[in-house]
């Protein structure tokens, strides 16, 4: 076990990724991630690895692409405005089948907005980003701990499933600065039987692309590929429960709005209201069982979040608009105070805030 070290949470992907056996970052700078390609253009030298700064986000993603294809841990990171120009190679990495992580740490929009923190890339990332039927894993770290933990398992989690997976963090996220304990370091890196190596004049030709110009082929590779989206929602959805055992409120939320919203939620229970939270940590695949389980026991849901209302649906659907799903949000960089959140809070217990 590593000691305890101070750090961003950029700088702790970064290094989270390093350790996890990726030795290729292809990226662009964007604030509010920009942390992230300086820490490897400093470290990946240094280790062996390629560093490299594409000429646009467009390249960065088609080089993660390439390097994915030969098996090797790559990754790239951007900001929301520059993971827009990636999602035809996201969907490229999709239809290849091949795994890769896209770190994305968002700030605000739409178009080029503001660098202040949001979380409304939350469609984007859950509805498959990019064109065609597909899913990335989507990840959402709400600690520079979880930073560091989610980055080995993302890797984990694209190479079990032969997909794309996305660390989903907002900008407050990548830019706070917490005690973390980085994971050990991987020392072998599984290989791929699929990868595209070189043959060697030793074996068979393997081929990697998106592209099948026979529609029985394509329907055929595309329910396959459903088949396995379906494992990884049976198997992989992660949550957290917190004061959920007698709760009557049930507050939903990630990333920064989830540790404003303990904050009320410890205080609400001061005042005698009965609330807790479900934190999804996986949003796609969302914690739809857990959620739903919550609609037998609340009779108010409440969402945080820092967009108009992007997960709220997700939640509504998981519950099937059994109970009331109230939103709690700011937008355009704005964080949600405590008190905010606490409001929300005594609006669905019925009570006059602050008594």
């Amino acid at each position: 076990m590593q000691e305890k070290v101070l750090m961003k949470g950029n700088e702790a992907i970064a290094e989270a990724a390093i350790l996890a056996g990726c030795r290729h970052y292809f990226g662009y700078p964007i604030t509010p991630q920009t942390e992230v390609a300086a820490y490897m253009a400093k470290k990946m030298p240094k280790i062996g690895g390629t560093f490299l700064q594409a000429e646009s986000e467009i390249a960065a993603i088609n080089m993660v692409y390439g390097a994915a294809s030969t098996g090797k841990r790559a990754m790239t990171s951007s900001s929301s405005p520059g993971i827009a120009l990636k999602c035809e190679g996201i969907s490229y990495l999709a239809g290849s089948d091949l795994p890769a992580l896209i770190v994305n740490v968002q700030r605000g929009g739409p178009g080029l907005g503001g660098i202040q923190p949001s979380q409304s890339d939350y469609y984007l990332a859950t509805r498959g980003p990019g064109h065609g039927d597909f899913h990335v894993i989507v990840l959402a770290p709400s600690s520079v701990q979880e930073m560091a933990d989610l980055t080995g398992k993302a890797f984990e989690l694209a190479e079990k499933y032969r997909m794309p997976a996305m660390l989903l963090a907002d900008g407050t996220m990548g830019q706070m600065m917490e005690p973390v304990v980085l994971p050990d370091p991987v020392e072998t890196v599984p290989e791929k039987t699929w990868a595209v190596t070189g043959t060697g004049c030793a074996r068979e030709h393997r081929i990697i692309n998106s592209l099948d110009l026979s529609p029985v082929n394509l329907e055929r590779l595309n329910l396959e590929r459903f088949k396995r989206y379906e494992k990884v929602e049976a198997e992989e959805a992660m949550w957290e429960s917190f004061l959920m055992e007698d709760a009557e409120i049930c507050i939903v939320s990630c990333g920064i709005t989830a540790r404003v919203s303990r904050n009320a939620i410890v205080a609400a229970r001061e005042k005698g209201i009965r609330v807790g939270m479900i934190r999804p940590i996986t949003l796609w695949p969302f914690p739809k069982k857990a959620l739903l389980n919550a609609a037998d026991q609340v009779h108010d849901f409440i969402c945080v979040e820092l967009n108009m209302g992007q997960m709220a649906e997700d939640v509504e659907l998981a519950i099937r608009c059994r109970k009331p799903v109230a939103r709690c949000n700011r937008v355009g960089g704005m964080i949600p105070s405590p008190d905010e959140v606490l409001e929300a809070i005594y609006k669905a217990a019925g009570k006059e805030a602050g008594k």
